[in-house]
């Protein structure tokens, strides 16, 4: 029963996470997220922490108050139904899992264990909104391309929010992106075009191999993760055969493949 007077907890996180998201239009990073997941899909999320603890225990931990919050997995182990694994040289951690349900909605935490410190782990909350028909989305949630080339990335959005500000969002250096002509800070590979009515693009151009990481598409207080691959081209095939040298017969050439093909 709500009190008069009083905001309910959902109401305060609310205005919380659209405080703290408006503030991303001059670059900043909106450190707690709010993700929307497509109920009964495989999902994962990353969680970014500080290079100097990649050697620390990372978790997983569930509940709306972060010293009380119940630890679902630690990484590189699966545990209620999520997978956690820890990349120290990118600095990050996966949550992966492959089957939740509204029931799973709510508050978790990406979190670092710090032993013998007398003070409280790292972390930061995620709050989780499972849904059949998400109100933010992506076609694919990873993404991959050849160094030089281009990638484009469609997040899709419902109505209610057509009028609120879109991001393309970075964790490697925490940067966020947005489809203002007149941000002159704005890297030039990044273009973002809003449709206005249910989706805006993402367009990278001139990709190079630390373009690779983990980006979320941001659209009003809601996230959704895209992890982008970049690789090296494949080696371009040789386009003829090699010419037969001059100082040898076809007769000889041909022998001396019969003669190799036949120590196989």
């Amino acid at each position: 029963m709500e009190t008069e007077g009083f905001a309910t907890l959902d109401m305060i996180h609310h205005l919380l996470l659209t405080w703290v998201l408006f503030h991303i239009s001059d670059g900043s990073w909106p450190y707690n997220l709010n993700i929307r997941v497509k109920s009964g899909s495989p999902g994962i999320i990353p969680c970014q922490y500080e290079v100097k603890h990649k050697a620390n225990r990372k978790y997983w931990c569930q509940g709306s108050v972060w010293s009380s919050c119940s630890v679902l997995a630690y990484a590189n182990e699966t545990r209620n139904q999520f997978s956690i694994t820890d990349y120290p040289a990118q600095s990050v951690f996966t949550v992966e899992w492959q089957n939740l349900q509204p029931s799973d909605s709510g508050c978790y935490w990406c979190a670092v264990e710090i032993s013998g410190t007398g003070i409280l782990d790292a972390g930061y909350y995620v709050y989780l909104t499972v849904q059949s028909d998400p109100d933010a989305s992506v076609m694919s949630s990873s993404v991959s391309a050849h160094e030089g080339d281009d990638v484009r990335v469609q997040c899709f959005y419902t109505s209610g929010y057509q009028n609120d500000f879109k991001h393309w969002c970075r964790y490697k250096d925490q940067r966020c992106f947005t489809k203002k002509k007149t941000d002159t800070s704005q890297n030039s590979s990044v273009q973002i075009s809003d449709d206005g009515e249910s989706s805006f693009t993402v367009l990278m151009t001139g990709l190079t191999l630390s373009d690779s990481g983990w980006y979320f598409c941001s659209v009003g207080d809601l996230q959704v993760h895209v992890h982008l691959i970049v690789t090296k081209p494949e080696p371009k095939a040789l386009s003829s055969i090699a010419k037969t040298p001059s100082s040898a017969s076809g007769t000889d050439l041909m022998n001396k493949e019969h003669f190799c093909l036949s120590k196989n």
